[in-house]
């Protein structure tokens, strides 16, 4: 891996984590203690992040560090980002019905 495919693979996660979170940029760079154009720059690929400023990202994307260093095959885990969004999807989905459930069947235990 070259040192712009690190700088590209961190910014596609910290943009992808920032969006599943709903986070702004200002946001972000706020709660990591850094500028927006320093956030800028990390998630087009420009800038490599200092060690503290992966830290507090990954603090204020509630991910672990490793997390932003994973790429699309490599995979400790039985499943990928995607797979665990799903999983999240459903768990929400499956809680929402079960309170409508509740609301609305009288006989539901």
């Amino acid at each position: 891996m070259t040192e712009q495919e690190l700088k590209d693979l961190i910014a596609k996660n910290i943009r992808f984590f920032r969006f599943h979170r709903q986070i702004s940029q200002a946001k972000l760079a706020e709660a990591a203690d850094i500028s927006i154009t320093s956030l800028s720059n990390i998630e087009r690929g420009n800038h490599y992040p200092k060690a503290i400023t992966l830290c507090n990202l990954a603090h204020a994307l509630k991910v672990q560090v490793w997390e932003l260093f994973k790429g699309e095959t490599d995979s400790p885990e039985p499943f990928s980002i995607v797979d665990r969004m799903s999983e999240d999807i459903v768990k929400h989905v499956n809680q929402a019905m079960e309170t409508v459930i509740k609301q609305y069947d009288k006989n539901y235990p």
